[in-house]
């Protein structure tokens, strides 16, 4: 192996190295949020409320990941579970962003389609994007509990949390980092909802 391929595989190695370390290190801090809600989603598609994701970047990647794992399948065969992505519909947020101005891109929506009894996941891995803080206000306005899941410190998004919402904030600055723990969220978030809903799988 050539010095450069040596180096090259060292620095792959760290990466997961970290990652590594950096999920096991958020699993104390984090269990105990993410199982709050997966509760609370399992709730609101108990009583015929729905679920609804925002992020931004990577960020909407995975707000389409989770929405997906509802309304298809996890890891069971069950019945498709209520959630929308706001984060995929190209000419409603264009036409948003178009007439009035980026940051309203999820709000507009939530105001339109979301009702008291949902649940918003508000994902943004530093905390501060302004379109999901402005989701996050507007889902307060509906009576639609929060889900936030960021990083870095939680920034502006979990200053705009009330106390009957949930913030999931990784313990990293890095947003790489973020994002890799955050896919093992919502893995873990799916695990909960269908284990409340459908019980321990066979």
């Amino acid at each position: 192996m050539s010095q450069t391929d040596a180096a090259l595989s060292a620095r792959i190695a760290a990466h997961f190295e970290e990652s590594a370390r950096l999920k096991l290190a958020a699993a104390a801090a984090l269990t105990e949020p993410v199982a709050r809600a997966g509760s609370l989603f399992a709730r609101s598609l108990k009583a015929g409320g729905k679920a609804m994701a925002c992020g931004n970047g990577g960020s909407a990647a995975d707000s389409q990941h989770f929405v997906a794992e509802l309304v298809n399948r996890f890891e069971r065969e069950r019945p498709p579970l209520a959630a929308v992505a706001l984060t995929t519909d190209t000419s409603t947020l264009t036409s948003i962003a178009n007439d009035y101005e980026y940051r309203l891109v999820f709000a507009k929506q939530l105001r339109a389609i979301g009702r008291r009894g949902d649940v918003l996941l508000a994902i943004s891995t530093s905390g501060n994007s302004a379109s999901v803080v402005d989701a996050v206000q507007a889902a307060h306005e509906l009576g639609v509990q929060v889900v936030a899941l960021t990083g870095a410190g939680g920034g502006k998004v979990a200053a705009a949390l009330d106390s009957r919402d949930v913030s999931i904030c990784v313990p990293h600055k890095v947003t790489a980092r973020i994002q890799e723990v955050h896919l093992l969220v919502l893995h873990c978030l799916c695990d909960a909802i269908d284990h409340e809903l459908f019980g321990p799988k066979a």
